[in-house]
């Protein structure tokens, strides 16, 4: 698979390890073109886990035009060049945030400026690399890495990102999906779990793969 896939995302939810395990896979491989999420420039994110129903419209927006702009930036010349992408987010997780953080007007507007603002052609990925945690696993995580500002996630709020990934992954046929048990599996921080894992990827010749012990 790996010979193949020249853009390659790995999705999850808060706390699953998506953005760690892309740059690993980003150094390995390598990546001639990495694109990661930078939460660090949303000027609204540390206000919206203070205050959520305040501040979610401007912090989706404020993901939305981030990662229209990453996106921008790749360029037809990337693709036409065959360059290998690694990425930690694909577009369509600003939808499945927003249907979960606003209210139904906002969430209306939200969806028109999606719509307005998405471009006609998104490249596809040749492979997702879904990472599905429970929530207590994602709350262990999110507190060893200890950044203040998702201190203040709740774990209701995480309860239902880990829904919406996996009701989104369940129904996604887009591309080639692999799914990695990251409960018991650490590929960030685990060597043999990282060797498996690009093991189990480089042999992968279904559409829809799952990855756990024993499988």
């Amino acid at each position: 698979m790996f010979d193949k896939a020249r853009y390659i995302i790995v999705e999850g939810p808060i706390g699953a390890g998506k953005t760690s395990l892309a740059r690993r896979l980003a150094e390995y491989l390598p990546a001639t073109k990495p694109m990661f999420e930078r939460p660090q420039d949303n000027p609204f994110l540390t206000r919206f886990y203070q205050n959520p129903g305040r501040w979610a419209l401007s912090t989706q927006l404020s993901f939305l035009f981030q990662r229209l702009g990453q996106l921008a930036a790749l360029g037809n010349d990337t693709l036409e060049n065959n360059e290998r992408i690694i990425s930690d987010f694909m577009l369509e997780r600003d939808v499945l945030f927003a249907r979960i953080t606003l209210p139904k007007d906002e969430l209306a507007l939200y969806e028109q400026v999606y719509a307005a603002a998405k471009p006609a052609f998104l490249p596809v990925p040749d492979l997702v690399i879904y990472l599905q945690a429970p929530t207590v696993t994602l709350i262990e995580r999110i507190h060893k890495r200890g950044i203040d500002a998702e201190r203040r996630i709740s774990e209701s709020y995480l309860d239902r990102v880990a829904r919406r990934y996996a009701n989104f992954f369940f129904q996604y046929e887009t591309a080639p999906l692999f799914i990695v048990d990251a409960a018991v599996l650490n590929p960030v921080d685990n060597e043999d779990d990282f060797k498996l894992l690009v093991e189990r990827i480089a042999e992968m010749r279904g559409y829809r793969e799952f990855f756990g012990y024993g499988l």
